[in-house]
């Protein structure tokens, strides 16, 4: 089968940052799916990886964990799905990933894709969607569909892929005044798309911004990019008791700062549940259903901004450029394989 991959990390100007190469076709285990990709989609942790991680000598590591397809053949013990299914996923980071012709991935991280989206639009969704939802709902404990809460949560970094869709389910899904944060003009206008409440501009002192807005402090942040430099502001805009998320990856985050007002900080990486198998790995099936569910009800909406094709090595180190740049608005697909 194509494949995309790399044999050396470093940077993406490289020649060889990524390369088109030929692999095997996978064999499903008892509980996988062999998957033919139609889309994919790229997101920071692609770049992390593809910088950061070495792959074996002579071998080559291949990238992308967000995933809409066609199922070709179950495993052993698969309950929930047949071939010629169409869904959507995330994978998991501990297993190749997704940008080669077939895929193998567990059933309990997949889903059926939403019906009313094309292969390029569902593949803008999964990852982003469950960092989104684990953030909201299962760390930061808001109420799923409670429309009567009170309270507001500012979003840091808004137009990007997390903050896209996250910006739509806390809008739409909760009773929180949505809080995004935005600097350019074309980021501005995303956002308010998304349907934040409110933007504010993170390059500015984040208390000056609320304040400005009519907010000394929010029960709630979502710290999607560089929080290690919003840190100082944090324990004057988090109320008492409030709730920090992050996902990125601070060299150092000392949080001492926090105590007075009893913060908690808590982690999301979506990746958690398939990397342990943990038990309740079946929780990104259920929450990816519910995601495709409202979806096709018109609740939510891809966040699709760019299609490139087809899948192969050139496309990919475009779409990596972009997102490496820190320009990036929503998310970039990259669909079919030539031939």
């Amino acid at each position: 089968m194509k494949a995309v991959g790399y044999y050396t990390a470093g940077d993406i100007a490289r020649d060889d940052a990524l390369v088109d190469i030929e692999l095997p076709v996978p064999s499903p285990g008892p509980k996988d799916l062999l998957v033919r990709v139609k889309a994919v989609s790229v997101n920071p942790v692609d770049v992390k990886v593809r910088v950061r991680s070495q792959p074996a000598e002579g071998k080559a590591a291949v990238l992308g964990w967000d995933v809409a397809g066609i199922v070709e053949s179950v495993g052993s013990d698969v309950t929930m799905f047949k071939p010629g299914d169409e869904v959507y996923y995330a994978g998991d980071i501990t297993r190749p990933g997704a940008n080669s012709e077939y895929h193998i991935v567990d059933e309990r991280i997949v889903a059926l894709k939403p019906k009313t989206l094309n292969w390029s639009e569902a593949a803008a969704v999964p990852l982003t969607a469950i960092t989104a939802w684990e953030l909201l709902f299962d760390r930061l404990g808001v109420p799923y569909g409670q429309k009567t809460g009170s309270g507001a949560i500012l979003i840091i970094n808004g137009a990007g892929g997390v903050g896209s869709i996250l910006t739509q389910i806390a809008r739409r899904l909760t009773g929180l005044t949505v809080i995004a944060t935005a600097s350019r003009p074309e980021t501005i206008e995303w956002v308010k798309a998304m349907g934040a409440h409110h933007v504010i501009n993170h390059h500015n002192p984040l208390d000056q911004e609320l304040k400005a807005i009519g907010f000394d402090e929010v029960e709630y942040v979502a710290g999607l990019t560089s929080t290690e430099k919003q840190l100082p502001y944090f324990p004057q805009i988090i109320a008492p008791q409030g709730k920090l998320a992050l996902i990125d990856d601070p060299e150092s985050f000392d949080i001492v700062s926090l105590k007075r007002k009893a913060i908690t900080v808590v982690w999301e990486l979506m990746f958690t549940r398939p990397m342990f198998a943990t038990k309740d790995m079946i929780a990104q099936h259920q929450l990816l259903t519910e995601v495709a569910h409202l979806v096709d009800v018109g609740v939510l909406k891809t966040t699709k901004r760019e299609e490139l094709a087809p899948i192969n090595a050139t496309s990919l180190k475009v779409a990596h450029a972009r997102l490496e740049s820190g320009s990036a608005i929503g998310k970039t697909v990259i669909t079919g394989f030539e031939g």
